[in-house]
């Protein structure tokens, strides 16, 4: 294997699960968030040879994964809903309280905008404000503002 193709390899192996939880908060069928890992991997790779190192690894890859998932977002929502034919397996089977109140928590999330959205998963992954500006790309400040402005909408959804 060239050396090109290990390092792309490396650096899937470390940020997999990364690129997985974005690509689960824009799906919860497993058919779909395979095709956007797939997707993500396509454009990471193509970008690959380009990334100048101006920002972290980590940055440029949340940020890949996010534009790659809101960009399949827009695109299905152009497409129209589609009917899924059959669900082999209910990935919502736990009926305890931490189950009810993280499906309650990510049933809010999926109401958000896109661009709010990506900035909850961000948050809730314990990146800094200047790590998600970075990735989102706007200020720290107005990384802020949002969050103050996107708990007090999932404040108003749990009164409804």
């Amino acid at each position: 294997m060239e050396s090109k193709e290990k390092e792309f390899e490396t650096l899937v192996k470390k940020h997999k699960t990364t690129i997985y939880t974005v690509c689960y908060m824009f799906s919860k069928d497993a058919d779909e968030v395979a095709d956007l890992f797939q997707d993500v991997l396509i454009n990471i790779w193509k970008g690959f040879d380009n990334f100048r190192g101006e920002s972290k690894v980590e940055t440029w890859i949340w940020r890949v994964a996010l534009n790659t998932c809101i960009s399949a977002d827009r695109k299905k929502k152009r497409q129209g809903e589609k009917v899924p034919l059959e669900m082999a397996a209910d990935i919502y089977t736990d009926d305890d309280e931490d189950s009810k109140q993280i499906r309650m928590l990510n049933a809010r999330i999926s109401k958000l905008g896109l661009v709010d959205r990506a900035i909850v998963l961000l948050w809730l992954e314990n990146l800094s404000y200047d790590e998600i500006a970075a990735i989102v790309g706007i200020s720290a400040k107005n990384v802020s503002v949002k969050l103050v402005r996107i708990k007090q909408q999932l404040m108003k959804m749990s009164n409804e």
